[in-house]
């Protein structure tokens, strides 16, 4: 069996690539940026919170002070700030690589909606996203970059199809997470069937972090702090969990490495923990009826995205 050539702890010169990364203050974002950023790249750290987002660029300087870092506002269940962003970015060099990590894991108990009128962790985990990705197309097109979407394991434990997208009827916080995950993994799939079918120079894969948790991750003053109750919890589950910082490995090496394909999806080796490998998406979320139905959704929801301008557009 050949040896697998990535190593996650050790990874290969990324200077002179150019990555974006949302929810960059805390969790899976913090630790794929401070990955990112170890290896040379310039990472552009979004969040919504300024302050929080101050607080994790300055956790990443601590740990390499000669990291190239930019930070950028971006709540991505607001349509109207991650347009604003988005055009700040367009307006420089172009992007090797998006990770649309940002989102909701633990929803409120009753049905919120957004200033936008869409259910709060539907349009923060994956509407939000499907916008910003069309509004950074011709930055990904420019350099012939990647949009790596963030998947989870549950969608194999409960296949929701979501038919009712943004659940008018019959809320609950766990079919809220579970739903957005397939149509996230959905949507991402299809992403690159019709990125490759309009011959524009992006790959779009889906990654998932397996069952990672804050007190298996170790405590950064303004990133991480987790109670000891979380501690005691999470290190009473340790045989199938593991650390914010082993979970950001799928998603780096979705982002980063060249072997990755568009349409793969990627997850640990152990499904819950371990390195990065090709895994295979739930059923679900790989219909291409259900696909279609999300797509059109989020299309209506927000506005197309310019196939045909990225496809004519120059590397940069």
């Amino acid at each position: 069996m050949a040896v697998d050539p990535w190593n996650p702890q050790d990874l290969p010169d990324l200077s002179g690539r150019r990555y974006l990364v949302t929810g960059s203050n805390a969790g899976l974002g913090f630790f794929s940026s401070l990955q990112l950023a170890g290896a040379g790249a310039h990472v552009i750290m979004t969040g919504r919170n300024p302050a929080k987002l101050s607080a994790a660029r300055a956790a990443v300087l601590r740990r390499y002070p000669d990291a190239d870092l930019a930070t950028l506002a971006l709540d991505v269940s607001n349509l109207g700030s991650l347009r604003a962003a988005a055009a700040t970015v367009r307006g420089r060099a172009g992007l090797n690589g998006v990770l649309l990590n940002a989102g909701i894991v633990h929803p409120p108990k009753q049905r919120e909606t957004t200033r936008d009128g869409h259910e709060v962790v539907f349009a923060t985990n994956v509407l939000g996203h499907y916008a910003l990705a069309g509004e950074l197309l011709l930055s990904l097109a420019a350099g012939r970059g990647r949009m790596v979407w963030l998947g989870s394991m549950s969608t194999s434990m409960w296949a929701y199809d979501p038919i009712d997208i943004e659940l008018e009827n019959g809320y609950t916080p766990w079919r809220a997470y579970v739903q957005s995950k397939v149509a996230t993994t959905a949507i991402g799939l299809e992403a690159d069937r019709r990125l490759a079918e309009a011959k524009v120079p992006v790959q779009s894969v889906v990654a998932h972090p397996g069952y990672s948790t804050s007190g298996r991750t170790r405590g950064i003053v303004g990133v991480n702090a987790p109670s000891r109750m979380s501690r005691f919890v999470d290190n009473l589950q340790a045989p199938i969990t593991q650390s914010k910082e082993h979970g950001a490995w799928p998603l780096v090496r979705a982002l980063a490495d060249p072997v990755v394909e568009g349409g793969e999806f990627w997850g640990p080796s152990r499904i819950v923990s371990g390195e990065p490998r090709r895994a295979t998406p739930a059923k679900v979320a790989r219909d291409p009826e259900i696909a279609a139905r999300l797509w059109n959704y989020c299309e209506h929801a927000t506005s197309p995205w310019p196939y045909l301008k990225a496809s004519k557009t120059r590397a940069r």
